[in-house]
């Protein structure tokens, strides 16, 4: 059975920090792509991180370069997010997802499973 677990969500002031994590069993991981995606109440999901099977090469929607970064420990089946500086637009369900293949793609046709999502609220 395949399953990815986020954890570590919850309430963050603006400004602060909260680090997500995403733990994977049931299916391979190996050589494909792992990733974030988020959305918000009355909003598209949309992408936020992704990060190839190596953990060498990563990319990042524009409205959290800087602030978010997505590792991966293969030994662990587990994929994190760290996000720094949070804003109240970063409020949303955030979901670990699993890519189909290699790479670093940012379309959700790229991502065969999802996780149930873990909720992040950002207060101003």
């Amino acid at each position: 059975q395949v399953q990815l677990v986020e954890s570590g969500g919850g309430l963050a002031q603006a400004g602060g920090s909260l680090r997500l994590s995403c733990a994977a069993s049931g299916l391979t991981y190996t050589n494909v792509a792992m990733a974030w995606f988020r959305q918000a109440p009355g909003k598209m999901r949309e992408f936020v991180a992704t990060i190839d099977w190596t953990g060498t090469s990563t990319y990042y929607a524009d409205s959290v370069k800087g602030r978010f970064t997505i590792s991966r420990d293969n030994a662990k089946n587990t994929v994190y997010l760290q996000m720094n500086s949070l804003k109240p637009e970063d409020t949303a369900r955030y979901y670990c997802v699993r890519g189909v293949g290699p790479g670093i793609p940012t379309r959700m046709s790229d991502y065969n499973y999802w996780g149930q999502g873990t909720q992040v609220t950002v207060s101003s």
